[in-house]
């Protein structure tokens, strides 16, 4: 054996397979080391609370701008088992959420005494983004019967919005209101292109953006400039209206409000996934889009867009993300001081504390 081991002809063998095998230990270890990419949340138990290091690691900063609103708060599940939930809105009065489960059919409540979660509305008009106007009653965008209702007070439901000079609308997606009482509403086809989340139906007009006044009913088309529109909310002052275009465009359009009138609308911001630090929600990165969007009191705009939420100034760059284990539909601001970001994502509703206020009551 001693013969074998010291022979020269076997020197240059073994050398190859001591370099092999220490080549794929180090590469082994590389990859180990690796850090995961930018976009792919901590690896965690979502089925329980499970510590984390403060801050979560998936609230990431990407400009010290959005550090002054990271606060010591887990990202939490508080839900799972839905199919593709949309249309997180709260209610102050109540103290509760409600969000649709489009494919079943339902709307879903989560109480803040508790954290209780039951069907809230079965069946929901296959409905989409909900909201509550000033007198606190519901209002929600049907995908099924392709309308926009009110839930009144005393129970009854009143059709706000069905038909536009006649023609059906296609798929009411997402509304806010207007202290003016204005409802303001998107509608896409999203709701009629299969039997999955509505009706497979015929458009019967080009998708647009509708005011309806709440007291006469009165509709108007302002704008159908977005190729597809679907997130819809207003700066905190009213004066600009930021809409998310799903369709070709991949882009949230800003526009400024001139009563019950838009103008100069314009590309606010191109969302892709971050692959890198930068403050620039445009850079190179595989493309994203977002769809439900909600602004706080600084004028920052929380949009639901992969890898989870993404966070951008009124001037157009993205200063953080929070990373969610699904794709994240869309967003709203709630609890007692309205700084829980609630998050309606795929099968589950996540939340977190951050130091920032909703600009609007729901």
């Amino acid at each position: 054996m001693a013969n074998e081991i010291n022979n020269p002809r076997n020197w240059n063998r073994r050398a190859f397979l001591t370099a092999s095998l220490a080549g794929a230990a180090l590469r082994s270890a590389s990859a180990q080391n690796t850090p995961p990419a930018l976009s792919t949340p901590t690896p965690r138990d979502w089925s329980r609370p499970e510590a984390v290091q403060y801050p979560d690691p998936d609230i990431v900063a990407f400009d010290n701008r959005f550090r002054r609103y990271i606060v010591n708060s887990p990202i939490r599940r508080l839900h799972i088992g839905t199919l593709w939930a949309e249309g997180v809105a709260w209610n102050g009065q109540g103290h509760y959420l409600i969000w649709s489960d489009i494919p079943n059919n339902v709307q879903m409540r989560w109480l803040e005494e508790d954290g209780h979660v039951t069907v809230f509305r079965n069946p929901a008009g296959y409905s989409n983004g909900n909201t509550f106007d000033y007198e606190g009653r519901q209002l929600s965008c049907e995908h099924g019967n392709r309308r926009v209702v009110r839930y009144e007070h005393n129970g009854s439901v009143t059709a706000i919005a069905d038909k536009f000079q006649g023609k059906r609308l296609n798929s009411p997606n997402d509304i806010v209101v207007h202290p003016d009482g204005g409802i303001w509403f998107t509608d896409p086809i999203y709701g009629i292109r299969g039997d999955y989340e509505g009706f497979k139906g015929n458009s019967e007009m080009k998708p647009s953006v509708y005011r309806v006044d709440g007291k006469t009913l009165q509709m108007e088309k302002v704008t159908d400039d977005p190729d597809q529109p679907n997130g819809i909310c207003f700066s905190p002052d009213y004066k600009k209206i930021y809409i998310c275009d799903t369709g070709s465009g991949r882009d949230i359009r800003v526009y400024d409000v001139d009563g019950k009138a838009l103008r100069n609308g314009k590309r606010f911001v191109q969302m892709n996934m971050p692959s890198t630090i930068t403050t620039k929600a445009d850079s190179e990165g595989p493309p994203s889009a977002a769809d439900g969007i909600r602004c706080d009191m600084d004028g920052n705009l929380w949009c639901g867009a992969r890898p989870g939420v993404q966070v951008i100034t009124p001037g157009g760059e993205r200063i953080g993300m929070i990373r969610l284990p699904e794709t994240c539909a869309n967003v709203c601001f709630g609890g007692t001081r309205r700084n829980r970001l609630f998050m309606a994502s795929s099968q589950s509703l996540y939340a977190v504390y951050v130091d920032a206020v909703g600009a609007h009551i729901a």
